[in-house]
């Protein structure tokens, strides 16, 4: 591995679907800034729960890989890498019985194909789900552990390995929403407060995008979804909050911060600093 002068993001979920929602415009915002985005998906979601009144899908899986090759491409990013486990599920859909569903597998396992990835496309930058896996989903919880190992166990590759790691932020507000939506959640728990934001993403402009992606996840996002059952008022308020920003804290840095906070994921890295002027 030696040091790459091509800008390269990767950024490390769990199921199709994640990305959208957590990231989506910020993909897009560099993607057409000429960085390349490569977008690491740990599971085909196959214990997804179908939400579309009627619809029947043989191969769920196989399904929602296909929908998010869709949604890359409403995002404008090439097409996702699997790592090939499988959904842990939830609730009576949890494949506690699964050898290869992400919540049974070492995530010392997870770290060594993330470390290959690493050391194939060469990241400055990774982002990843924060701490608490954005509502808490065990697979969430994995896949966050495994790609924040292999940040740290990256740095002595010959280049010193990805330059930055950030974690995605949910602000208290969003967290009170998602709440508001049935997920249960602690909102001074799972939502972080003000400071801890180190970048703050306007993705306004690639709303149009994000939509498009979200709508892609057709099975997870029909009429029986938690999206579905929103009153025009919950949905105008979490379009408001989720197609308008995105924040993300820094949960790793081999390089100087030199302002906070900070402009955009590639402030102050050597040589790449103007993709956020």
């Amino acid at each position: 591995m030696t040091s790459n002068p091509t800008p390269t993001l990767l950024a490390v979920f769990a199921h199709p679907d994640d990305e959208a929602f957590s990231v989506g415009g910020t993909l897009t915002h560099y993607a057409r800034r000429g960085v390349r985005v490569v977008l690491a998906c740990a599971t085909r979601g196959e214990a997804g729960k179908i939400t579309v009144p009627g619809m029947t899908v043989d191969d769920l899986g196989a399904q929602r890989e296909q929908e998010l090759r869709e949604a890359c491409r409403a995002l404008e990013i090439p097409e996702p890498v699997f790592l090939d486990y499988h959904d842990s599920g939830r609730y009576e859909r949890t494949r506690h019985d699964d050898p290869l569903a992400l919540m049974n597998v070492n995530p010392l396992d997870v770290e060594v194909k993330l470390r290959a990835l690493i050391e194939d496309v060469r990241p400055q930058v990774m982002v990843t789900f924060d701490p608490h896996g954005g509502y808490g989903h065990v697979d969430h919880l994995q896949i966050q552990r495994a790609a924040t190992g292999a940040f740290f166990s990256t740095g002595h590759l010959p280049g010193g390995g990805p330059q930055r790691l950030y974690y995605t932020a949910l602000s208290t507000e969003a967290a009170r929403g998602l709440s508001r939506m049935g997920q249960d959640l602690d909102p001074l728990v799972y939502g972080v407060s003000e400071g801890t934001v180190a970048v703050q993403m306007d993705v306004t402009p690639y709303a149009a995008n994000k939509r498009a992606a979200l709508a892609a996840h057709g099975t997870q996002t029909g009429a029986e979804s938690v999206m579905g059952k929103m009153s025009a008022e919950e949905r105008e308020a979490m379009e408001r909050q989720m197609l308008g920003r995105e924040g993300f804290s820094v949960a790793g840095t081999r390089t100087a911060i030199p302002t906070y906070p900070l402009r955009g994921l590639f402030d102050g890295l050597p040589g790449f600093g103007a993709l956020d002027a």
